[in-house]
């Protein structure tokens, strides 16, 4: 008997990658998922051609998080082999050279948030709902949500949202910093695979270089950061035969064509 596909790939012109959960119905994050995720993740990390991730969640939703009803079977001893799992699978993510933008339709709750923090991006449906519940089922955001949320939001803002639970609207998301832009239910990979395609026709290098300059320098001094700066700028953009064709295309009044060289 084959292995279910749990995350379906879709290769797309320009070096876009779509990363699709399945895993019916509200694609919960079951140990299966995590292996094939890891997977998924290992060939395009190698793949130099690859110049922007989308992820999204088949069917109705994004993400409910971890596979509650697997833990209650695996029991509170593999409790944290999961954990230590999924936070050193959503590093990876978060780690990949080139960007990741998550396309958030229905729910992105618990490890479905988590997954969607670990993304560079966020483009969510005006109708999904987003938040962190596990206090409410004993748990805490330990897949990298109590570190990344306040980074993101704000350490008060995201205190409330881990403390209380609530589960807040798209538009309520945007308005605090959690996702970028919210769309019309059923636009949101639309739009994030737009912004993918022109993300994926800049300089290769210098974008990767910036995503980790910017990584960087979050939590240093501001002197640590400008260092990172300078090193990306030496390595990823004055080594590149994409400066040279960014320059030519600039001075010939035409689109530039870069290959990442």
């Amino acid at each position: 008997m084959s292995t279910p596909e749990l995350v379906g790939t879709k290769s797309e012109e320009d070096g876009v990658e779509l990363l699709i959960l399945r895993h019916p119905p509200v694609n919960a994050l079951s140990r299966g998922l995590l292996d094939q995720f890891d997977a998924r993740l290992a060939t395009i990390a190698s793949d130099a051609k690859t110049r922007c991730v989308v992820l999204t969640g088949d069917g109705q939703y994004f993400c409910a998080g971890a596979d509650v009803k697997e833990m209650a079977v695996l029991g509170k001893e593999k409790a944290p082999e999961i954990q230590a799992r999924g936070q050193a699978l959503f590093q990876r993510l978060a780690d990949l050279r080139c960007p990741t933008i998550a396309a958030i339709n229905g729910l992105a709750v618990g490890g479905g948030l988590e997954l969607a923090l670990a993304c560079d991006l966020r483009i969510s449906a005006d109708s999904a709902k987003l938040g962190a519940p596990e206090v409410g089922l004993g748990l805490l955001p330990a897949y990298g949500g109590t570190q990344r949320l306040p980074r993101l939001v704000g350490v008060a803002k995201a205190k409330e949202l881990i403390f209380t639970g609530a589960l807040i609207p798209g538009a309520e998301a945007l308005r605090i910093g959690l996702v970028n832009k919210v769309v019309p239910s059923g636009q949101e990979l639309r739009a994030a695979r737009d912004w993918a395609h022109t993300i994926a026709q800049k300089a290769p290098r210098a974008v990767a270089g910036a995503k980790q300059a910017i990584t960087a320098g979050l939590d240093g001094p501001l002197a640590a950061g400008l260092q990172a700066e300078k090193a990306a700028f030496l390595r990823d953009v004055m080594g590149s035969t994409d400066l040279d064709e960014g320059i030519a295309a600039f001075v010939e009044r035409r689109p530039p064509k870069f290959t990442g060289a």
